[in-house]
């Protein structure tokens, strides 16, 4: 059976690899990653096993890049899309692949069916019903999941500009990271992501809630990028999936109460902290976080029901400065220039591309990239002024008012006599 020969491994399998070299070092269970990737025991074994003996590339699923047996072919597909577009167009997948198999004598999941509609167009994606919520258990493990937020609030006590304290508090122990922030925008948020990262490490799992920031709430994808598998991200979410972190977004304050409580919390006893020390701008606030945070962590911060921490280190292939950006696509024009925040670019060095990304960076500086190639490019500073040419209104000399002789019939009309 077909194959191909050079395997790409995904950021999934580069996290599982990640975890099995922690378990080869004896530093995690195989249950722990069980667990966290979702697999069996056995499955575990077979993956630690052959990493062992075959190296990175066991972590590769051994059908990777192999044709199905059980595929339908192409013709079955047409057939079917055909019949239903005559028949059945409107009809339910689930429904329609019943009369499918009533009246066709054809035999097709509503789910394969459901997936060629989506594809053809001819059916919509929709959302299930809302589950019922229940009280949850802590995380397990260190790292295991994060509950972040920003909180609004006059931190200083009119000492100094209101605030936004970013929170980050670990599901499993209590363990908090925190850093004040002008707003909650993606940069600020993206700010103090990368200094958890270097604290701490990439957690497993993020859970927040459904800020601009960190949930896209405008836009819509066509139908061409829904079958493309792209879907609608903020760039804070697309960051966290290059990072392969599995992001969680609550339904409501409530769900991600060790947060806000942790606000609460905050709003009493770092207020008072801070008054005491008389900080009262947000580089002072931070500098005293790094003093007061270890204290806390070591006072509230609970034992996690398992050994192991899941925080992972950036791999060596991952460019944080390049993922911890906003990113946006432009388009070159034949000029070789790209517009940009109201600002004018020139392409440097010559390329086919339509369209490249114009990365922000963290400390402010822009970058253009066409897929991974960067590209050199210089701000046009001065574009020359061209007046808008107007044509003077020429207006027409008004003449003399006309005064009608004594003979004319308007003189000779007289009001109010009979005829």
């Amino acid at each position: 059976m077909y194959r191909k020969d050079i395997l790409t491994m995904r950021r999934e399998e580069v996290k599982r690899l990640q975890l099995v070299r922690k378990v080869l070092d004896g530093e995690l269970k195989q249950v722990a990653i069980s667990e966290a990737i979702g697999i069996s025991d056995r499955q575990v074994r077979r993956i630690v096993k052959r990493v062992r003996l075959e190296g990175e590339i066991g972590i590769v699923h051994r059908l990777r890049g192999m044709e199905s047996n059980r595929k339908y072919g192409d013709w079955f597909k047409e057939r079917v899309i055909g019949i239903y577009r005559s028949k059945y167009e409107g009809f339910g997948p689930l429904l329609a692949s019943e009369k499918l198999e009533e009246q066709e004598k054809i035999k097709l999941s509503d789910e394969t069916l459901r997936k060629w509609l989506i594809e053809e167009g001819l059916w919509q994606k929709k959302r299930g019903r809302r589950k019922h919520r229940m009280w949850r258990e802590r995380k397990a493990r260190l790292g295991e999941m994060v509950q972040m937020d920003g909180s609004h609030h006059d931190w200083f006590e009119g000492r100094g500009a209101r605030c936004v304290l970013m929170g980050y508090i670990d599901d499993a122990t209590g363990r908090v990271y925190a850093r004040f922030c002008e707003y909650e925008g993606t940069i600020p948020v993206m700010e103090s992501f990368r200094g958890y990262i270097r604290k701490h490490g990439i957690p497993a799992s993020v859970y927040l809630d459904r800020h601009s920031t960190y949930k896209q709430t405008t836009g819509k994808l066509t139908i061409e990028e829904e079958l493309e598998g792209k879907e609608l991200l903020s760039e804070y979410e697309r960051a966290l999936k290059e990072l392969s972190v599995k992001v969680i977004h609550a339904n409501s304050p409530q769900a991600k109460g060790r947060v806000e409580r942790l606000f609460r919390t905050f709003q009493d006893r770092v207020i008072k902290e801070m008054r005491l020390k008389w900080v009262k701008t947000i580089e002072e606030a931070n500098t005293f976080l790094e003093e007061y945070l270890p204290v806390y962590n070591e006072r509230f911060s609970v034992i996690a029901r398992e050994k192991g921490d899941m925080h992972r280190k950036a791999s060596r292939g991952m460019n944080l400065e390049r993922i911890l950006c906003i990113k946006t696509q432009r388009a070159l024009r034949n000029d070789f220039t790209v517009a940009h925040n109201k600002k004018l670019y020139q392409v440097l060095e010559e390329t086919r591309a339509e369209k490249v990304t114009v990365e922000e960076l963290l400390d402010g500086t822009l970058k253009i990239y066409h897929k991974d190639q960067k590209l050199r490019y210089k701000e046009i500073e001065y574009r020359p002024y061209m007046p808008i040419k107007r044509k003077d209104k020429q207006y027409q000399q008004a003449g003399k008012p006309c005064i009608p002789p004594a003979d004319h019939p308007w003189r000779r009309f007289k009001t109010g006599t009979a005829a």
